[in-house]
């Protein structure tokens, strides 16, 4: 049985796709995924299919894409497995339930091999910690849900996900500074920097990066265009840890041939 949210919904029995083609119970059958082993309410999934503006009766129309869900789940069930349709789909006393043996989730194997290298890196095992942020960041085959109506619900999910991958994407691009890594990591972080335009610590490591390329003006220019962002869209300086990186660099503090700045107290 297998669930994956990091990119296109996947959910298969036995090896066979349950996912339907229209929107509306793939959307629903996306936040049964998530919650797998769960109940869901069924004012959860009215307020995830249609948030403000739901149809006449939701109740039936919510039943009408279970029972669609469920003849999917019929087709996808090999003869030996003793399991019905309304037994992995099940009803319960406020809503439904998806129920697969064993799942494979994608998301808690990414969250899992994140939260080792998470570790392995605060312990210093920068090699370790490379290898395993990279493991979880390369399961990522897009943006989260990428086939799916976004609603209420799921927006929560999302949001967490997404804030996992940037913890990850930053211990491991840390790890690589720590590793001499620095010319390798750059167009990375320009890239990552121009679609999080006020995420300081990016920021941080790609001045970093550069200045130990011996690109300092380029280390330097890169600040300017973070205070620029921050004091205009929210009206404040960056903090004062960049505001510290960005007088080391100016001095050519030779603690930032040693020291990476999400670690580094200035």
């Amino acid at each position: 049985m297998e669930i994956g949210v990091l990119g296109p919904l996947v959910v298969r029995i036995d090896g066979t796709s349950v996912v339907p083609s229209a929107a509306k119970p793939r959307q629903m059958l996306a936040l049964l995924a998530v919650n797998v082993g769960w109940d869901v309410k069924v004012t959860t999934l009215t307020e995830e299919l249609w948030e403000s503006s739901p149809p006449s009766g939701p109740a039936g129309v919510v039943q009408t894409y279970v029972k669609q869900l469920r003849r999917a789940i019929a087709l996808a069930l090999r003869p030996e497995r003793e399991c019905t349709p309304k037994e992995v789909l099940s009803r319960g006393y406020a809503g439904y339930t998806l129920n697969l043996p064993a799942p494979r989730m994608e998301a808690d194997v990414f969250q899992e091999l994140t939260g080792r290298g998470l570790r392995a890196l605060a312990g210093g095992d920068d090699e370790t910690a490379a290898k395993l942020l990279g493991q979880a960041l390369a399961m990522w085959r897009g943006p989260v849900l990428a086939d799916v109506r976004i609603g209420p619900a799921l927006r929560v999910e999302l949001l967490r996900l997404e804030e996992a991958q940037r913890s990850a994407l930053e211990g491991r691009i840390t790890a690589d500074l720590r590793l001499g890594r620095h010319a390798e990591v750059i167009g990375e972080l320009l890239a990552l920097t121009e679609r999080f335009p006020l995420q300081e610590s990016l920021h941080a490591l790609l001045m970093l990066a550069l200045y130990r390329c011996g690109r300092s003006w380029q280390a330097l220019e890169i600040f300017r265009k973070l205070r620029a962002s921050t004091v205009e869209e929210l009206g404040i300086e960056p903090s004062l840890r960049v505001q510290q990186l960005h007088r080391a660099i100016l001095a050519a503090d030779p603690q930032l041939d040693v020291v990476v700045p999400s670690l580094a107290a200035f």
